[in-house]
């Protein structure tokens, strides 16, 4: 029988392409394996026959197969993150017969599940095979996660009451209170809980694959190997694997309908400041406002993608238009220096353009890695989850980055735009952080080299599941991998 690895993403397309990324980046170190990706279909719906011939983008990876969970019917009124976990553990009896009928014909290896999805361990730890945790975003931030249970058992206090406090942590830089998330500020909240399971089920697992490399987080790298992190436990073992980025720098013709690529052709070198904040980095009136004005004031060429706060248009339900967004007459006063898009752009080809030389980014970890695997200095504007952490290490201890100053309700200021857009692209100061992100750019790709530490880390990985042998392939009835999981 065939040795497989099982991948179980979160809910969500930008979950589900980073797994299949590492599905991919495993198979090219080690081709004899066999691996299942397990699809959440969203609450409510249909699975659709057709979607069995979706491969993701792996026609070249035929040993990657795809098995879609069947739906679960619950009210989907809840919060976006909170509808994700329930999901998942409404979810966990259908894991367990589809685990059931793989082991009948292959080798389970190991299960490595996204973070959020840490309610399957319910099912994981009856069996013998190892489960490991996928962790999307940087070792600093997993250090800060991994604290949540010692912090909540030192104090009885919510974060929130201690916004003025720094944490310690090893390997990091001092850590504001008040730039970690605010689902873990509140001890009380229904989000706080969550996180300290997820944070607890982290520790217990057999091993953590972290998106990230020694080049860019060596200090929190070392800190967490070294077990500096929790010196009252164990700390699982971890593995850097990255860069995984699940954009491409490559792009099609179709890919670039708004022709921000052929714009940018016509562009001078390292001229372009990109703005860009992910998927649900939408923006009220009066912020896209500020931007607009801070962009014209900062004299940079720009390329910004628009994302306003849901709404109608004046005359219909539809999306406002750019004209009813933006001040009166920017598009036409910084036509040929700026260009305005709506939605989407492909990103990483973006950042990969020789135009490029800045991008004003919300901090989340894909377009971090996208922006320092293309040697893009960036100005941080972390909006939610985790990218205020992201933000910290970005500019004081990668130091790529500048910080934004902003009011207290999050709102920026045009001239605090402005002047940032300007002092990255051209300062003093802004050269030496193009400078130190065109290293990491070299070490990016060192480590996914022969014989780099991305690499190294893959191959103990692989090591590792070869330690484990599976005793449960041929399921008795009396298996506690049979106990009906709810």
């Amino acid at each position: 029988m065939k040795d497989t690895i099982i991948l179980y993403p979160a809910l969500g397309s930008g979950h589900l392409m980073s797994m299949v990324e590492l599905g991919k980046l495993i198979l090219t170190q080690n081709p004899s394996l066999s691996i299942t990706i397990l699809i959440l279909t969203p609450p409510n719906t249909k699975i659709n026959n057709n979607n069995n011939n979706n491969t993701f983008g792996c026609e070249d990876f035929p040993s990657i197969t795809f098995h879609y969970i069947p739906p679960i019917s619950f009210p989907n009124t809840l919060p976006p993150h909170i509808l994700t976990l329930e999901l998942c553990r409404l979810s966990n009896h259908h894991v367990h017969h589809v685990l059931q009928s793989i082991s009948k014909t292959s080798n389970l290896k190991a299960i490595v599940l996204d973070f959020l999805n840490y309610s399957t361990t319910h099912i994981t730890s009856t069996i013998d095979t190892p489960t490991y945790f996928y962790y999307t975003s940087g070792a600093s931030t997993l250090s800060v996660f991994l604290q949540l249970p010692t912090i909540h058992k030192k104090s009885n206090r919510s974060l929130k009451e201690d916004s003025h406090m720094h944490l310690r942590i090893p390997g990091l830089p001092a850590i504001p209170v008040a730039d970690m998330p605010e689902e873990v500020k509140d001890r009380e909240s229904q989000s706080y809980q969550v996180y300290l399971e997820i944070a607890t089920s982290m520790r217990d697992s057999d091993g953590v694959i972290i998106n990230t490399f020694d080049g860019i987080e060596g200090r929190a790298v070392r800190a967490l190997s070294a077990g500096l992190c929790l010196p009252e436990g164990n700390t699982p073992p971890v593995f850097c694997i990255g860069p995984v980025v699940s954009g491409s720098a490559k792009t099609t013709g179709r890919d670039d309908e708004n022709g921000c690529l052929s714009w940018l052709d016509s562009q001078p070198s390292r001229s372009v400041v990109l703005l860009s904040f992910g998927s649900m980095g939408r923006f009220s009136r009066s912020q896209l406002r500020e931007i607009a004005v801070g962009l014209e004031r900062s004299g940079q060429r720009f390329l910004w993608v628009v994302r306003s706060e849901l709404g109608g248009g004046v005359d219909s339900g539809d999306e406002p238009s750019l004209e009813e967004l933006l001040p009166e007459g920017l598009l036409e006063k910084t036509e040929g220096k700026g260009l305005v898009v709506r939605n989407w752009a492909p990103q990483a080809a973006i950042l990969n353009h020789d135009s490029v030389g800045g991008f004003v980014t919300h901090c989340g970890w894909n377009s971090v890695l996208e922006a320092i695997i293309c040697g893009v200095p960036m100005v941080a504007w972390p909006l939610y989850a985790e990218q205020k952490l992201n933000k910290v290490i970005l500019v004081k201890e990668m130091k790529v980055a500048l910080e934004l100053n902003n009011e207290s309700n999050g709102f920026v200021s045009g001239t605090e735009l402005g002047e940032r857009v300007k002092e990255l692209m051209e300062s003093e100061r802004g050269k030496e952080i193009r400078e130190r992100v065109s290293k990491m750019k070299v070490s990016a790709k060192e480590a996914r080299g022969g014989g780099g530490s991305s690499l190294v880390a893959l191959k103990k990985l692989a090591e590792s599941w070869k330690e484990h042998s599976c005793l449960n392939n041929n399921l008795s009835p009396n298996s506690p991998f049979n106990l009906h999981w709810q």
